[in-house]
């Protein structure tokens, strides 16, 4: 089944010949009207809410610290508990430069894409070895590890009073960072676009079709020619890669770092948003941490001491109702209206 896209006897990680169609792969590559006009929303909330865009800023970070996950859980089925750790290297790495005078918001971007990825690729290693159970406890570990590790060196972190004196210069030297955060939206909301599109090709192509069989079957892949340790080790990578530049992006849009980037917290809402928005989905993602910053925003105004209650409960009402989150209810949905159209045509 999952080979059946590809031509007959190449290996599942080899490209398809010239002239060859894909199926069903070539087709979920294409642009579909729903994604025009979900990528044309945020574009109103500029207009809708332009006294919020602090919080739609931080929308679109998460939603790209989401999508980064869901590469690794998601894709490839590689479970983790500290996922935060990729997300506050970035977030360290882009403050540090910018402390000591290398503000310049895509260096610092660069800066942590790399020593996340490095970190990713080095930790891979580690992580594939043994089960799922194996894999969150390494990840974990490593993730306590950098927040205590962050917490002793208050000379260049500042611990638990936070990395502070981040100063951004202009982005591309023109367009200075505002109280109103105004080119903060728009520059997080550029670059969460430009990484889904690489994000979105990733996913469509052999390279991600051989992530799903290897997340149903590992041991039936090698047979097709897909060398399963290093398309994970990859896929991590990449994964990791995100992950530092959304912590990245939230230090430069804040101009500031809290030792809180790579606490235990953070790893575990991310899961809880990608169970709201569904795996296996880069928009199920993003709309998990639209729902998630959203209801956490209006739930912690109204009731500031039990807001965890009602997030509770909405959690459990999506997976009671909606078992593959939010997403896999709207397929259910589309699903159940076509079918009542064609009943409907045929009689």
């Amino acid at each position: 089944m999952i080979a059946r896209p590809l031509t007959a006897g190449a290996p599942a990680s080899a490209p398809a010949p010239h002239g060859v169609d894909l199926g069903p792969l070539s087709r979920a590559s294409r642009w579909q009207p729903a994604e025009f006009v979900f990528w044309l929303l945020p574009a109103a909330g500029w207009f809708v809410f332009p006294e919020n865009l602090s919080l739609l800023t931080q929308i679109a970070i998460i939603a790209l610290f989401a999508i980064s996950l869901d590469l690794i859980l998601g894709y490839a089925g590689i479970v983790s508990l500290g996922h935060a750790a990729f997300f506050g290297l970035g977030a360290y790495a882009a403050g540090m430069l910018a402390k000591n005078g290398f503000g310049d918001p895509l260096l610092g971007l660069a800066a942590a894409l790399a020593l996340a990825a490095a970190a990713g690729f080095i930790t891979s290693f580690l992580v594939l070895r043994g089960s799922d159970l194996t894999r969150l406890m390494v990840t974990l570990g490593v993730s306590l590890m950098l927040f205590e590790l962050a917490n002793k060196l208050t000379d260049f972190t500042g611990g638990v009073d936070g990395l502070q004196g981040i100063e951004m210069k202009p982005l591309l030297g023109l367009f200075p960072f505002d109280i109103y955060g105004r080119t903060g939206y728009l520059y997080s909301l550029a670059v969460l676009f430009i990484l889904f599109w690489v994000a979105r090709h990733l996913v469509h192509s052999p390279f991600g079709l051989a992530l799903r069989g290897i997340r149903q079957n590992a041991l039936r892949m090698p047979a097709l020619g897909a060398p399963v340790n290093r398309r994970l080790v990859a896929v991590y990578t990449i994964g990791a890669g995100y992950a530092g530049v959304a912590g990245a992006l939230l230090t430069q849009t804040t101009q500031f770092v809290s030792i809180d980037v790579l606490s235990f917290p953070r790893s575990a809402e991310l899961l809880l948003i990608l169970v709201l928005g569904g795996t296996g989905s880069l928009y199920g993602a993003m709309l998990g941490a639209i729902v998630f910053m959203v209801a956490h925003y209006l739930l912690a105004d109204i009731n500031p001491q039990y807001w965890q209650f009602w997030l509770g409960l909405l959690l459990v009402l999506v997976v009671l109702f909606a078992r593959e989150g939010i997403m896999g209810g709207l397929r259910c949905l589309g699903a159940a209206l076509s079918a009542r159209k064609s009943g409907a045509a045929a009689r």
